[in-house]
């Protein structure tokens, strides 16, 4: 066994860059949904939702979420949703430990399929709450949620695994990464639920890492995409945006499909270098970390690792993930 294996990485304190908004006067909604705001124009067009706080310290979408409410930003065609999702782990944001309030109970991203939402006899917090969204959801022709990442990154694209998503990715065009991907082996994402993740259905979803949690740049992403993403959808016009949301266009954009990921078996994986995320390996066979005590190895020549991370780790636990860039 490599000797790295048994140093564990101390990972990198990040700075809290930006205030998290007070929401609560946001409470009562308009939906009969706490946290839930629905505009409909009156005229035919696509039900857009753009979702926040899925996790509760990802402060960058609740922070655009709150704009678009505060700017009055209606939709001239179709109809718009705006959500802050895990409001009760939000609540519980604590600067001191600000990794603590990411859920309450369970991963409010990984509970997305039917059995788990039908099955009464399970409880948590945040099953409480997607059920209370769900109806809402199943209603919903776009969805944007909006995310941010452990480790601080290129902002990501994320679409899911189907060419569907990533041709609503490519129309977005931005950020410049893309990552297709089938989601986590611990449950089901918001994106890929129902109607979302079926070939069949022209419903569709795109996941936002905007950047690390609590960087400022992730706040100017998300307003971006928000926009665009508005746009794309045909509900507002270019004239509706505010002036300093919209950024420059990457000159292209860069798709990596993800392969496979790589699973926490406990509490001992350990990563051979300070990786935090889009890092290439030419080499099939390099190792990249050990997952107790057994070696990980890249499967193919030019192996791109996605949102490598430890902050979250105990067995089931999705550390990384192994991608191929596309031509």
């Amino acid at each position: 066994m490599n000797s790295a294996s048994n140093t564990p990485a101390v990972p990198e304190v990040y700075p809290i860059e930006v205030a998290f908004p007070d929401i609560r006067p946001y409470a009562e909604g308009n939906t009969g949904i706490a946290y839930v705001y629905t505009f409909d124009s009156g005229k035919p067009g696509k039900h857009t939702m753009i979702n926040a706080l899925t996790h509760g310290n990802e402060v960058c979408g609740a922070i655009a979420v709150k704009a678009i409410l505060d700017a009055g930003l209606r939709p001239r065609r179709g109809r718009v949703t705006l959500a802050f999702a895990n409001v009760d782990a939000y609540l519980r944001f604590d600067p001191a430990h600000p990794d603590a309030s990411r859920f309450v109970d369970q991963d409010l991203n990984r509970v997305w399929q039917a059995a788990t939402l039908d099955d009464l006899s399970r409880d948590s917090s945040e099953l409480r709450r997607a059920r209370a969204l769900r109806p809402l959801i199943d209603t919903v022709d776009r969805l944007l949620d909006l995310h941010s990442m452990h480790e601080r990154s290129a902002a990501l694209n994320v679409c899911g695994p189907l060419d569907k998503g990533i041709a609503l990715a490519r129309q977005l065009g931005t950020p410049a990464h893309i990552v297709s991907d089938a989601g986590h082996p611990e449950g089901r994402r918001l994106r890929d639920y129902a109607h979302f993740g079926d070939p069949a259905s022209a419903a569709n979803a795109l996941l936002i890492e905007c950047g690390q949690h609590w960087e400022a740049g992730a706040v100017d992403v998300a307003k971006d995409c928000c926009a665009r993403f508005l746009l794309l959808c045909g509900n507002v016009d270019v004239g509706d945006i505010p002036v300093d949301w919209l950024r420059p266009m990457p000159a292209r954009v860069k798709v990596v499909r993800v392969t496979h990921p790589v699973v926490a078996a406990g509490s001992d994986f350990r990563f051979a270098g300070p990786y935090t995320g889009l890092e290439t390996f030419a080499d099939e066979g390099s190792v990249i970390g050990w997952n107790q005590g057994v070696p990980v190895q890249t499967p193919y020549p030019d192996c791109v690792l996605v949102m490598p991370s430890l902050r979250q780790l105990r067995a089931g636990v999705t550390v990384v993930r192994f991608g191929q860039a596309l031509k």
